[in-house]
């Protein structure tokens, strides 16, 4: 199955805070509308948001206010 173009932009916002060990509201708010903006969140954008939801509640990535 190939990957969808949402969850693959959804993808590399992911890696972005993942790499920097940090995420804005800005930018999680950024991923929120890339997961929702077809109306529709795909089992592969639901794995991504499960990672990073994981990650920001083990503190591996955190949520800053900027």
């Amino acid at each position: 199955m190939a990957i969808s173009s949402s969850a693959e932009r959804l993808r590399q916002a992911i890696l972005k805070a993942i790499e920097d060990h940090k995420i804005t509201r800005a930018e999680y708010d950024e991923i929120i509308n890339i997961a929702t903006e077809d109306g529709h969140i795909d089992p592969q954008e639901q794995a991504l948001l499960k990672e990073l939801q994981n990650m920001i509640e083990d503190k591996s990535v955190k949520l800053v206010a900027k």
